[in-house]
């Protein structure tokens, strides 16, 4: 047994035109430790990047790499009193208890392994996506949250969806699993019908993917509520990043009975969910009562025409 060490009894390991539609409801590490010096061995050798980023071989890289998540690690690195090392967040998933030789973690700082890794440059993870850039070890963890190349989630709404992408494999996506309407053009005209509206709570629908100056947008309609008042939403998603949404602009209107509201905006990135962008209440925002109105009748039924286009700002 290690000094200061104790035997774990059990170690949690994990590897990582004009159409009528129906509405559908649908619905770190912060750990303060102790320093002390490493029983960890590392090569002297630390230069893991080729001049196209591509990292070699040797044990350092390794080193870094977390034997329960396998993801590089970042301070505070964790060890044992035997040297294993791990990363913070797999500290607590294993219950402090060392996941190679099963013994107390404790609060023991690796420091030498930290100090190697502020010598390492590395590619981004998603350099097989386009990424080309190399950055210092610290460094990396940061552009990847940020990185144009990472990948898009699922823009579908009213279902939990985690499959991610580029832009055609999601398209393709949306049209294939989802079944979403797709449209060629940049103007539309939709009709949103429901038999007993007052029976549509928290509602998300997505009705259609525009193929449109050859990039693609989301038209998404909401039924929520705002506060105490149930309204109705639509607005429009860009199938890209936000400095290339901000290229284009759209307008929606809706009325009748010689009344209309009409609203106008740049469509928003699938980097933003579709929740965020209706919390936000960026886009076509309508009460029930005035929805119930436009739909003439006893009220009792909903039929919103909603008509917009989209044009790309010179």
């Amino acid at each position: 047994m290690a000094p200061g060490g104790s035997a774990c009894k059990e170690v949690i390991e994990s590897h990582s035109p004009v159409a009528d539609y129906d509405i559908a409801s649908a619905k770190s590490e912060s750990n303060n430790a102790t320093s002390t010096t490493t029983t960890t061995t590392m090569k002297t050798s630390v230069n893991l990047v080729g001049k196209h980023g591509i990292h070699s071989n040797n044990g350092v890289y390794e080193l870094l790499e977390c034997p329960v998540c396998t993801n590089l690690m970042y301070p505070p690195i964790h060890q044992c009193p035997n040297g294993h090392t791990l990363c913070s967040n797999c500290k607590i998933r294993v219950h402090n208890c060392c996941p190679t030789c099963r013994y107390d973690l404790g609060n023991i700082r690796c420091l030498a392994l930290e100090k190697v890794a502020e010598s390492l440059e590395l590619p981004c993870k998603y350099q097989n996506l386009g990424c080309q850039d190399i950055f210092p070890y610290y460094s990396k963890l940061k552009h990847e949250q940020h990185c144009r190349f990472r990948p898009y989630n699922c823009p579908y709404a009213g279902s939990d969806c985690s499959v991610t992408g580029d832009i055609p494999t999601l398209v393709s996506h949306l049209k294939d699993d989802h079944k979403v309407d797709m449209h060629d053009g940049c103007t539309f005209n939709h009709r949103y019908v429901k038999s007993n509206p007052h029976e549509v709570e928290n509602a998300t629908w997505m009705l259609t993917v525009f193929n449109c100056f050859g990039r693609q947008f989301c038209l998404h309609f909401e039924a929520f509520q705002l506060g105490m008042a149930p309204v109705y939403m639509a607005f429009l998603r860009f199938m890209g990043d936000d400095n290339e949404a901000k290229k284009f602009s759209y307008s929606l209107e809706v009325g009748a009975n010689g009344r209309k509201l009409i609203w106008q905006g740049i469509p928003r990135s699938i980097r933003d969910s579709h929740r965020k962008v209706r919390d936000s209440q960026d886009g076509l925002v309508i009460q029930r009562n005035l929805a119930l109105y436009f739909s003439g009748g006893d009220r009792q039924e909903l039929k919103l025409r909603v008509t917009g286009r989209i044009w790309k700002e010179e």
